[in-house]
């Protein structure tokens, strides 16, 4: 069979936002709440993952009810003391499974100018356990992974839960371990995974807002 028909075959994944950080550089708080370009930041990553996934779901602790407007399932981490992405991933592979589906695609909710072929890129680079992470390279032209843009089979969600219960906190090392594959995406004419980490960063968000519209 012909590898674009076994691609087309492929099961869509479902998309999960990740929003379950504390914002500490921020001052604490919501970050995708923030306003950038005139809208949530988090409504930018909904637009840009909305096209890829057939339904998407947000991880976030904490009342749900502060991200009802936003018209989509909000699953938290199953395990206490919020321990970082991995957790985030693991809550998304659970309602993922709930659901009958056999992956998801994870994207940060502080980063709202990923690729519109994020999802279709991951498939493609997946390795042979199914896991996919993003990469681009940094000001230096090194390639840098950027984990919390993954693919992650459903299958391997018992590995994670057992993973995190031993202590494991690092998301980009896990996925190393599990022998992801890499999807390097270009930074022309800016890095498509730059973050909002610090109020500054908002405003030059808001300077690449029209850049990224027509990217």
């Amino acid at each position: 069979m012909p590898a674009a028909a076994m691609h087309d075959r492929t099961p869509a994944p479902l998309g999960v936002i990740l929003a379950g950080g504390q914002a500490s550089r921020m001052g604490g708080g919501d970050k995708g709440l923030r306003i950038v370009a005139g809208r949530a930041l988090i409504a930018h990553v909904i637009d840009r993952l909305g096209p890829q996934v057939p339904r998407m779901a947000i991880n976030a602790n904490g009342d749900p009810a502060r991200l009802a407007g936003f018209g989509l399932p909000v699953v938290a981490d199953s395990i206490p003391g919020q321990p970082g992405p991995l957790a985030g991933v693991l809550a998304g592979l659970d309602w993922a499974a709930g659901l009958g589906a056999s992956a998801i695609v994870t994207a940060a909710a502080d980063t709202p100018f990923f690729p519109p072929d994020l999802v279709a890129r991951l498939q493609a680079a997946a390795g042979e356990s199914g896991l996919a992470t993003a990469a681009s390279p940094d000001a230096q032209g090194r390639l840098r992974r950027h984990p919390t843009f993954g693919l992650w089979p459903v299958a391997l969600r018992a590995d994670l839960r057992a993973a995190i219960a031993r202590g494991q906190r690092r998301i980009g090392h896990w996925a190393e371990m599990q022998g992801a594959g890499l999807a390097a995406f270009d930074s022309i004419p800016f890095d498509p995974f730059f973050n909002i980490n610090t109020p500054d960063d908002i405003a030059t968000a808001a300077r690449l807002a029209g850049a990224a519209d027509q990217a």
